[in-house]
């Protein structure tokens, strides 16, 4: 689709709405341009990683799906089990090794591999060993696919997205992680619940660390349109940031209450990687909040730090991170987070 000048400014010699709304990712290669079939790669056929393939599966986004384990037995199960539903669903081609170059020539690949944590375990004994573990994801998977796009589920996702990006050599707008994406859509949900709305007419993000220091923006939070804080307070109805933020912690707090009532997440992860790489795929041009590289955006400083904005998404990865209003307080908040998720990082001598 071509772009016109009345699809960035206010009309003939107006003023640019592009370049005010968001900020480019500097250092991005060009948009690519091919009608090749679609392929997307995903490595780790636990819960999580199926969950993902069979959600883009039903939902038509890809010609050919490569699954990658370590474990060939489960990894051929999963492949058969898919293959066996092919009357049901979209004509794709779905392929699995332990080999990565069953991954060659994909448009997309998504990383849900990781180490899982042991009774008494450290975070960062933990996040080193998965840090040596994509140390041997990473590499291959750039090797057999140059252009492609890296999203990045494992956690510690911002850590691992960081470590990601370094080990690929991958330009910054083709390496994300699914970040807060979900945690968005949580607190959507509970807000729509609040209100009996749709959580689809809800306008509402979470940003920062995928964990305890994420920072919901309730300043910029609408419903159908209408300012939430803003129409409350011109109507002089009084409400609590104690309520507000129980209900932030209810979003923090949701995996966990998940994962101890059935011992693990999936769908609503599959659903939301699902909906990233329909962005990506299809060139949606839609607004996600993803672990991108964070440095130099609402005064996130301090070095190469990866965490979650709202980021506009397209056939190129990540075309702009949004210009959303943040208070003084979120802002300090999030560079708070920035500053959790860099001391991290430093102990991982990347």
């Amino acid at each position: 689709m071509e772009h016109t000048a009345s699809s960035s400014s206010l009309g003939p010699g107006g003023l640019d709405l592009t370049s005010a709304f968001f900020k480019p990712i500097h250092n991005s290669d060009p948009p690519l341009h091919s009608n090749r079939c679609t392929k997307v790669s995903v490595v780790g056929v636990g819960n999580v990683g199926m969950a993902i393939a069979q959600t883009i599966l039903t939902q038509d986004l890809a010609d050919e799906i490569a699954l990658v384990d370590s474990k060939p037995d489960k990894l051929r199960g999963e492949m058969l089990d898919l293959q066996h539903a092919a009357a049901f669903l979209p004509r794709t081609r779905i392929s699995a090794s332990v080999d990565y170059s069953v991954t060659a020539g994909s448009d997309l690949c998504i990383v849900t591999a990781g180490a899982r944590q042991n009774p008494g375990e450290s975070r960062l004994n933990l996040l080193q060993r998965n840090v040596s573990l994509f140390r041997h994801i990473i590499p291959p998977l750039a090797k057999a696919s140059p252009d492609s796009i890296l999203i990045i589920v494992s956690n510690p996702v911002d850590v691992l997205t960081y470590v990601a990006w370094k080990l690929s050599g991958f330009p910054v707008n083709r390496v994300l992680g699914s970040g807060t994406n979900l945690d968005s859509s949580r607190f959507r949900f509970l807000i729509a619940d609040h209100l009996d709305v749709n959580a689809q007419d809800v306008q509402a993000f979470i940003v920062g660390e995928h964990g305890d220091s994420s920072v919901a923006l309730w300043s910029s939070i609408s419903v159908g349109g209408i300012p939430v804080l803003s129409f409350l307070e011109k109507n002089q109805i009084a409400y609590e940031k104690q309520t507000l933020e129980q209900i932030h912690q209810s979003v923090v707090g949701s995996a966990y209450e998940v994962i101890g009532l059935k011992g693990y997440t999936s769908w609503a992860i599959g659903y939301s990687v699902a909906n990233l790489a329909r962005s990506i795929i299809r060139d949606q041009r839609k607004i996600h909040p993803v672990t991108v590289l964070a440095r130099g955006f609402y005064g996130v400083e301090g070095g190469d730090v990866f965490l979650s904005l709202p980021a506009l998404l397209g056939r190129n990865g990540v075309v702009a991170v949004t210009n959303v209003h943040m208070t003084d307080e979120e802002a300090e908040k999030l560079q708070k987070s920035a500053k959790t998720i860099l001391e991290m990082q430093s102990q991982l001598g990347l």
